[in-house]
């Protein structure tokens, strides 16, 4: 049922059936680095991370129904990781290239004071 699923949304998204890679993430370094100065932060983000590059998105209604705690904030995109202690501002290209960028990983608080 999934394959058909797929091909569907490949042909009405992108006019193609070829099917679309996985999702890749640009770049864990940035979720690593924010673990090293934040410790509890690594499992949460390596867990949204995994799930992330384990299947393509086609659209931000996809993304919200894995992630209910997302939103789009201008251009970017915000995901609430470690029961709201963290945010992943990312940037989606949701075409046949399936690129997730990590422009910014901050904590609750770092996050109150970003402006996009």
């Amino acid at each position: 049922m999934v394959l058909y699923v797929d091909a569907y949304l490949n042909l009405r998204y992108y006019g193609h059936m070829k099917p679309l890679p996985n999702m890749r993430v640009i770049s864990n370094k940035a979720l690593t680095d924010f673990a090293g100065i934040h410790p509890a932060a690594d499992e949460p983000m390596q867990a949204w991370r995994k799930i992330i590059e384990a299947r393509p998105w086609v659209n931000f209604a996809d993304i919200k129904s894995a992630f209910n705690a997302t939103d789009r904030v201008g251009d970017y995109y915000v995901f609430d990781i470690g029961g709201n202690k963290y945010r992943i501002i990312t940037a989606i290209h949701f075409n046949e290239r399936q690129k997730l960028y990590i422009r910014h990983v901050f904590t609750h608080k770092e996050y109150d004071s970003w402006k996009p």
